[in-house]
């Protein structure tokens, strides 16, 4: 199922992430409630959509799912885990892990996708590594919102504008080279699986005269994104620059490769180019490359181009 040719989110796997604490509400003695994430990601195209749960419970979960289905279409199967791998972690997650390995919430849910001709398969107990695809979505998803919400606490609201904007981020991350032409300098995202052209960001507004506190929850959620865009973007692009030192040497960049250019940029926007030209040194080794881009032709060290997969 990760190789059919279907239409994205028909074959998906979900997982849970949590909790996160919210505000009930804006004033300062507001309760604290702890929400949880549901991901949903596809098989396919690797593509994700997120959705906030306010508690743990089947009819939660189902809502959650209802959402999912109405913006992304119809669903085929769906693959997930019993919830057993979390056997051994934290006490945090312990109700994380009663809920989803209850009989209750498993049979429940089953009974009410086989309605919709859906069908729900659960991988073997202990065994996260079948989960793989999911598990590294929970992983960039939750890691860095922890790290970029801090001690803030948002409201339900403002947290659901920021797994909106985080999902965009995550579904603007290149794949591989959208074409072998070297005139081409798009790279393949899930984005173009979704909306058929790649994530964009709308321009942010000039703020310099307006008083903080008027916008400040605003201004708040947009910080905690673009930190959020900053903390993966710089992780996510070391995956792709991997290599064993001092005893393997790494990928040689070719004439041709399409790159993705590391530097500071806004978010949803990736900088791609094409090597028109290396530069060996004195061992053969080329260490600099002439990367020709649509604001022109530059000249970076190859320790700051990260080479896409070929189409």
């Amino acid at each position: 199922y990760r190789v059919q040719q279907i239409k994205p989110f028909a074959i998906s796997g979900v997982d849970y992430a949590g909790p996160i604490s919210v505000k009930g509400s804006r004033g300062r003695a507001s309760s604290r409630i702890s929400a949880y994430i549901c991901l949903f990601v596809c098989t396919v195209t690797k593509a994700l959509h997120i959705e906030l749960s306010s508690d743990l419970s089947t009819e939660t979960f189902l809502l959650a799912f209802t959402r999912f289905a109405a913006r992304r279409g119809p669903i085929k199967e769906i693959h997930s885990d019993c919830g057993t791998n979390f056997v051994g972690a934290a006490n945090l997650l312990n109700p994380l892990h009663t809920f989803i390995a209850s009989e209750t919430y498993q049979h429940s849910v089953r009974n009410h996708l086989s309605k919709n001709q859906i069908t729900w398969f659960f991988n073997p107990p202990s065994s996260p590594h079948f989960g793989g695809l999911w598990e590294a979505g929970v992983k960039s998803t939750k890691s860095l919102i922890f790290r970029s919400i801090g001690t803030h606490r948002l409201t339900s609201e403002e947290l659901i504008t920021l797994l909106t904007k985080i999902e965009a981020t995550l579904n603007s991350r290149p794949l591989c080279a959208l074409s072998n032409d070297p005139k081409d300098l798009e790279a393949l995202t899930p984005s173009h699986f979704l909306t058929l052209e790649p994530s964009t960001s709308l321009p942010d507004p000039c703020l310099e005269n307006v008083p903080l506190s008027k916008m400040q929850r605003w201004r708040l959620v947009t910080d905690l994104h673009r930190y959020f865009w900053t903390r993966w973007k710089n992780e996510y692009l070391s995956t792709l620059q991997l290599r064993t030192k001092w005893s393997d040497d790494g990928k040689q960049l070719n004439v041709g490769d399409l790159v993705l250019i590391k530097e500071p940029s806004h978010p949803l926007y990736w900088r791609y180019g094409r090597i028109t030209d290396l530069h060996p040194g004195a061992d053969g080794v080329s260490r600099v490359a002439t990367v020709h881009t649509s604001s022109g032709v530059l000249t970076r060290p190859a320790v700051k181009l990260c080479p896409m997969p070929s189409c």
